[in-house]
């Protein structure tokens, strides 16, 4: 049977500091979709709005958003804040400061291709009913645009948690970080480390997206 080093979770805590450093990813994950997708919706019915300057502004920012790397976004925030701002940001900190300006933009593109997407004659019908503007976004359009933004949002929210890895570059010590660390301290006893920890990691992050595929395919099919 082939050695893949999985033995040096055994020792120690490192199973449990490698749990705890998947805890690190998810908790910053959770946050920032959940502080990304009601900004996003917001976002995403701004952009919808036929006003040049607004449509203009909203453009800028989700194309630069795009266009910038994810990292060059974190060492953006974290080491521009602190020397040229003076502001003493955490990495934790940062990180939810770039993923939440990413997933806004995201969601907010997706919001808006799902709105333009729902047919005009829904709009009308609830003004013939008398809707107000709000009355037809809050109780028409956007449960329509929900039910289709769920496979897309879906993808948008594993690729954060996914994304989360590249948070180690700014020195938080998440799950790729602590199995890094493992592998180092286990070099000599153990040189198959890295093939065993990076297998329980990719193992761990399945763990963490699957259930939300599960849950997509269940209200797709509710819905459908």
């Amino acid at each position: 049977m082939p050695d893949l080093g999985l033995e040096v979770l055994l020792k120690g805590n490192n199973m449990l500091r490698l749990l705890g450093g998947l805890w690190v990813a998810v908790k910053i994950s959770l946050i920032s979709i959940g502080l990304s997708i009601p900004l996003g919706i917001l976002l995403g019915i701004i952009m919808t709005r036929k006003n040049i300057a607004i449509r203009c502004l909203t453009k800028l920012y989700l194309e630069t958003i795009r266009i910038m790397p994810q990292l060059v976004l974190l060492f953006l925030v974290f080491f521009g804040s602190t020397r040229s701002l003076g502001w003493n940001l955490s990495g934790e900190t940062a990180s939810v400061i770039v993923f939440v300006l990413w997933g806004t933009a995201e969601m907010g593109d997706l919001v808006r291709g799902a709105l333009i997407s729902i047919p005009r004659h829904q709009y009308e019908s609830s003004e013939a009913l008398g809707f107000s503007k709000a009355q037809s976004y809050l109780y028409i359009i956007l449960p329509q645009t929900l039910r289709r933004l769920i496979p897309l949002s879906i993808n948008l929210i594993t690729r954060m948690i996914k994304t989360t890895s590249l948070i180690l570059m700014i020195g938080v010590v998440e799950v790729l970080k602590v199995g890094q660390q493992i592998i180092e301290a286990n070099r000599m006893t153990s040189p198959n480390a890295a093939f065993g920890i990076f297998l329980v990691i990719f193992i761990l992050y399945f763990l963490v997206c699957w259930p939300i595929s599960l849950a997509a395919r269940h209200l797709e099919r509710k819905w459908s």
